[in-house]
């Protein structure tokens, strides 16, 4: 940022581009800081937090919409993920985290091959049928398809690698090899979610 400091939500997920997040705003602090975003029409910067503090590569976020207030001044949003930023320097003159930052692109702005694409696309659209999972599936066509495909695997480490990636053939390429994988291990939790409390053999568990 130009001269701005963007305030930081050190959480434990990793958002994207393209990516809706609901939030529960608990913290006075973070009621304080939302509460500018949502009056200002301004980001705020997600990134992970971990023991040892906060990574050093986020995603700012805006206010979609806020979708409840309680009494007690906690209230419920859907933030989206637009860019992504590296954290340049931390600044703790406010109740919460603000940071500089240096924003980034893709150094390859081409698209993914088509055939990459289709088995990534097809992947998620598995996943999706599998988990009963209420995302809208893209086109072919839509530009940073990566991030947009990404919404479906929740995995941290995962979608830290994609927030790093500066190439969408890259981002791509792994989640064509990530999303089959990934998709066949959900449907083994699902059986398995099915089959246990009948024991696999269609009789009710035994007590024991």
């Amino acid at each position: 940022m130009q001269g701005d400091l963007l305030p930081l939500f050190p959480l434990s997920v990793v958002l994207l581009p393209h990516n809706r997040l609901p939030l529960h705003i608990i913290e006075p602090r973070y009621r304080e800081m939302i509460g500018e975003a949502i009056r200002d029409g301004s980001a705020f910067g997600v990134v992970m937090a971990t023991e040892k503090g906060v990574v050093n590569l986020g995603c700012t976020a805006r206010v979609l919409e806020v979708t409840q207030r309680h009494a007690d001044g906690r209230f419920d949003i859907v933030a989206l993920g637009v860019r992504r930023f590296e954290v340049v320097l931390l600044n703790e003159e406010k109740a919460y985290l603000r940071a500089a930052v240096q924003f980034f692109d893709d150094l390859d702005p081409a698209p993914a091959p088509i055939a990459a694409r289709e088995q990534a696309l097809t992947a998620f659209t598995a996943l999706k049928a599998i988990q009963g999972l209420d995302l809208e599936t893209p086109g072919l066509e839509t530009p940073e398809l990566s991030f947009h495909l990404a919404q479906a695997v929740p995995e941290i480490q995962f979608r830290h690698l994609l927030l790093g990636m500066r190439s969408e053939t890259a981002r791509m390429r792994h989640l064509a090899e990530f999303l089959p994988f990934y998709a066949a291990r959900q449907q083994r939790v699902v059986h398995i979610k099915n089959v246990a409390p009948t024991n696999g053999s269609g009789q009710g568990k035994l007590g024991l």
